[in-house]
């Protein structure tokens, strides 16, 4: 009986195993937004003592950016500074000193209007972003071809030395400012990017863009509107909590 039952065990049709059900790839993690920075009472001294402690943050963190995210070999040695002379208007810049560091400014007036930590981030990503970007020298390449152009046709229309010079100086304001807004909506998505990667909110850093005029959508502007530029923030934040960016 044992053998029968051994034989009969080596002689089974083996079972199919039942088909496995295919599963869903794991959805991406969602990042979450760094936690706001809490608004503080509009004081030049409460504006500046954020702006240092900002600083100390948002310089490591833009030059590693840098590095990571450049497409030439550029500075990723950056400066930041503030202008301090009396009178000016807020406003931040981003140029380059006679040795090719990168520099970042603010004027005074420019700190004393934010509200919050993220704001000063903010602005420190952005103008960091159009030196990442290489648009200070496609500024200037598309100046200088827009001032030749219209330099030749007044030229070639029999304009005298003081009328071309004219239309060079014409060619060269339209020609840094055709691609400025398109330049800015670049430098608001990477400057976005780079403030959440130092763990500042730039959502709630852009909300520095309802304090200010609109620009609207004038055909020579060289801002976009405000809502071009909130949306665009949104969307470099989506970008990076869905995992599509880093």
């Amino acid at each position: 009986m044992a053998v029968a039952l051994l034989t009969l065990a080596g002689c089974a049709v083996p079972v199919d195993a039942p088909p496995v059900a295919p599963q869903a790839p794991a959805p991406s993690p969602v990042r979450p937004l760094p936690v706001a920075s809490a608004p503080y009472d509009a004081t030049p001294g409460n504006a500046a003592r954020t702006f240092v402690q900002v600083m100390r943050r948002m310089e490591p963190a833009v030059e590693r950016e840098c590095v990571t995210r450049r497409t030439r070999p550029i500075n990723c040695d950056f400066a930041f500074v503030v202008d301090d002379r009396p009178g000016l208007e807020p406003n931040a810049f981003q140029t380059v000193d006679n040795t090719g560091r990168p520099i970042v400014g603010f004027t005074l007036s420019l700190i004393a209007q934010t509200r919050s930590a993220d704001e000063i981030a903010f602005v420190a990503g952005h103008e960091a972003a159009h030196h990442i970007l290489n648009h200070l020298d496609r500024k200037t390449g598309a100046a200088t071809a827009a001032s030749v152009v219209l330099g030749s046709i007044a030229s070639a229309y029999g304009g005298d030395g003081s009328a071309v010079a004219r239309a060079q100086e014409i060619g060269a304001s339209v020609g840094s400012r055709y691609y400025s807004r398109d330049w800015e909506l670049e430098a608001d998505y990477l400057g976005s990017i780079i403030t959440l990667n130092a763990n500042y909110d730039p959502i709630n850093g852009s909300r520095l863009f309802e304090r200010i005029p609109d620009p609207g959508n004038h055909v020579l502007g060289t801002h976009p509107s405000r809502a071009q530029r909130l949306a665009q923030v949104r969307r470099a934040v989506a970008d990076v909590q869905s995992g599509r960016i880093q």
